[in-house]
């Protein structure tokens, strides 16, 4: 029944999926060159609140659970499992008061409307995995900004999507980095479930009527551990939360 009815819904989601993304590039860029980080951050933020309302047009829905007092003064780790490129609108606007960055291939960083424009000029850490040196760079630039002006950043350290909803082991490196920059960053799991579903049979068809979730848990201290020992201590309250 999801594969069936996402036959049918799944046109629909990529037409309104593509017009924002067209419609959103101008925009982003006028309110860069206009009102500067500010300006374009805000249209960021509506931009994915529409990229996450196109979700429904699949009958799909979107739980964002947030329980956690999180200061909106300090730079934050936000350290989750990754299921999908669905993963991503709803991160980026439910903590939208954080300033979130991402870590990103530098693939993406060109040629998509929308969201290229946001990971070259919006504060990511866009990543040559075959460059190693370029990789540091650019995080550490990210540290930096984590650093000078509180922004905070998201990082799926299984290094790449899981198909199937299974976590894959946790990578240590760009986290360690960033700690070594921003000793005084909080360590935040999210757990992301069912996000995988939505692409279960490909990109055509979505997965229709499928219930997802996204989950703030508890921060880490990291105060007195090793980034070793703290990305460790994500990876198992991530998996005790993920759905099988």
């Amino acid at each position: 029944m999801n594969k069936f009815f996402g036959y049918i819904l799944t046109p629909f989601h990529y037409l309104y999926f593509g017009l924002i993304l067209v419609i959103f590039h101008p925009i982003q860029w006028i309110c860069l060159k206009l009102g500067g980080y500010e300006a374009h951050k805000r249209s960021v933020d509506i931009l994915n609140w529409f990229l996450t309302s196109s979700y429904y047009l699949l009958g799909n829905s979107v739980h964002f659970i947030n329980n956690q007092q999180l200061p909106v003064a300090q730079p934050i780790i936000f350290i989750a499992n990754h299921q999908s490129m669905y993963d991503i609108p709803p991160l980026i606007y439910f903590l939208r008061k954080h300033h979130a960055k991402f870590v990103s291939k530098i693939e993406l960083a060109s040629g998509i409307p929308s969201i290229s424009f946001n990971l070259k000029y919006g504060g990511a850490a866009n990543i040559d995995r075959s460059d190693p040196k370029q990789s540091i760079a650019e995080i550490l630039k990210l540290a930096k900004n984590m650093k000078d002006k509180n922004w905070s950043t998201v990082i799926f350290p299984e290094g790449t999507r899981s198909k199937t909803g299974v976590m894959k082991p946790f990578a240590v490196g760009g986290i360690a980095t960033i700690l070594k920059k921003v000793p005084h960053a909080i360590i935040v799991p999210v757990v992301i479930n069912n996000s995988w579903k939505m692409v279960q049979y490909g990109s055509f068809p979505l997965r229709a009527f499928t219930a997802m979730s996204w989950e703030v848990l508890a921060p880490i201290s990291s105060e007195g551990r090793t980034a070793e020992d703290v990305v460790k201590a994500a990876e198992e309250a991530i998996r005790e939360k993920v759905v099988p």
